[in-house]
């Protein structure tokens, strides 16, 4: 009996955190049109604070979300891999870069931000590098997606219209790091009131 309690309890909570990602996923999108897929489409990748020399768990996730997120018959697109050195030596943006390439094999155009160290300034370089693109996508988990999207649409309305969903939500995928972005997300709605 209290073996089901539990396993409710924790079930209860992982759906919990899926809703919460799941009702971001969308939010912020501007609803542009691309109807044959083929215009030109830039991908910006979130990065998160990476202490060692190697992507770590959420980069690595952030990453393979990118490169599912990429149009196939897009006439062209780029990754922009953004972060700076937040809590280690080496940019998030080239930890994040180099596991495109070298492990997922990414041979693709990609332009690196390398001096950002927060989600505001993450957008606010990636902004000189999307100017010419039709669709914008921008990858992390869904609710860091989302404050991105808002920054941008506080910073270039013009560019946020461009704004369609990245392929970075998909039920069942992190879920612990869906439950845990909630809960952190919660708190800083608490503290803003």
């Amino acid at each position: 009996m209290k073996r089901a309690v539990v396993a409710a309890v924790v079930g209860g909570i992982l759906l919990w955190g899926e809703v919460v990602h799941y009702r971001s996923f969308r939010r912020g999108i501007a609803g542009v049109s691309d109807p044959d897929g083929r215009g030109r489409e830039a991908v910006v990748v979130l990065g998160y604070k990476n202490r060692g020399t190697r992507a770590n768990y959420v980069n690595r996730f952030r990453v393979r979300a990118a490169l599912r997120s990429r149009n196939q018959l897009s006439g062209s697109s780029v990754l922009v891999f953004c972060g700076g050195c937040v809590a280690g030596t080496t940019a998030e943006a080239i930890l994040m870069a180099r596991y495109a390439v070298e492990q997922l094999g990414y041979a693709g155009p990609y332009v690196l931000d390398r001096d950002s160290v927060s989600t505001w300034e993450n957008i606010r370089n990636a902004i000189p590098h999307l100017e010419d693109f039709d669709v914008i996508k921008i990858v992390s988990n869904s609710l860091h997606a989302e404050l991105g999207r808002t920054y941008l649409q506080r910073l270039r309305p013009d560019l946020a219209r461009r704004l369609v969903p990245a392929a970075d939500y998909r039920f069942g995928e992190i879920t612990v790091v869906k439950v845990v972005a909630a809960v952190l997300h919660l708190r800083k709605q608490r503290r803003r009131k």
